[in-house]
């Protein structure tokens, strides 16, 4: 019986999400977060934003009460299809409007450079 293996999602902060970052493939597993930006309930189309830049968000399998201006997280595969501009095809969402964005970029920042030490040595 074959087993498919689902990715937990590289964190990733959306300012870091460039085409010289390593995240920025068609098919990577990425986790974001960002405040929503815009709804579009015909294309269950969501923008998120972080700081300076924006992620369009595929969330027609993720049934959510979307609010503009709310904090949400999305796990899912990153693709390319219109103008090579990239959609997160989001497999798991939610609302983390009660997260501390600040505590949260934090402790990811120290769990990356944790991984970098573990991983030279």
């Amino acid at each position: 019986m074959a087993s498919s293996v689902v990715s937990s999602g590289a964190l990733v902060n959306l300012e870091e999400l460039k085409p010289s970052s390593p995240h920025f493939q068609n098919g990577a597993s990425l986790r974001v977060t960002g405040k929503l930006l815009d709804y579009n309930v015909e294309t269950a189309v969501v923008v998120i934003v972080e700081g300076s830049a924006t992620l369009n968000i595929d969330t027609q399998y993720v049934k959510l009460n979307y609010r503009v201006g709310s904090i949400y997280q999305f796990i899912g595969e990153l693709s390319f299809e219109l103008e090579n501009q990239p959609i997160l095809k989001a497999r798991v969402g939610r609302n983390v409007d009660g997260m501390d964005l600040n505590l949260y970029r934090q402790s990811v920042r120290l769990l990356k450079e944790f991984q970098a030490e573990q991983a030279h040595s």
